[in-house]
């Protein structure tokens, strides 16, 4: 296992058991992350999101498979299992994740899943009829963010 391949099975395992403190340490200090509810331009933002994910996520379990990386890329498989705290409706949410590292640490992260198929589980009805439009998830990001942004700024303070 090389050395990017080590920094993807660290994070994985800190976030199977919500240890967000390693998590973060998986991260060069120039990290961005995205996906389909977050956009986030500083290794603060995103260290920031896992806590606030392991922190919330209190039912939360996860698996991951898959982690693969060279020198520059890297990818893996994880699947999660949640209750969704906006409705309280349960998510089993299965996600691609894209990598670049920097220094043996993950510098840039791209996640990728089915937003409608998420939008179902997690918002009901709502989620349903327009997971497929560009109008929920827009929704949605702007909502995830500003919950974000609530946290860190609670964390500050």
């Amino acid at each position: 296992m090389n050395r990017n391949e080590q920094t993807l099975t660290k994070f994985y395992t800190a976030f199977q058991q919500k240890n967000y403190e390693a998590m973060g340490e998986c991260y060069h200090d120039e990290a961005t992350f995205r996906d389909e509810a977050f956009d986030l331009k500083t290794a603060a933002e995103v260290r920031g999101m896992w806590e606030m994910l392991c922190k919330r996520g209190k039912d939360m379990e996860m698996v991951f498979r898959d982690v693969k990386a060279d020198e520059k890329t890297g990818s893996a498989h994880w699947e999660a299992h949640y209750t969704f705290s906006t409705s309280g409706r349960k998510v089993h949410n299965s996600i691609n994740s894209a990598f670049t590292f920097k220094d043996g640490l993950i510098l840039n992260q791209i996640d990728r899943f089915n937003f409608h198929r998420w939008s179902r589980q997690a918002l009901g009805t709502p989620g349903l009829l327009l997971g497929w439009t560009s109008f929920l998830q827009k929704k949605v990001r702007k909502n995830a963010m500003a919950g974000l942004r609530e946290f860190l700024a609670k964390k500050e303070a």
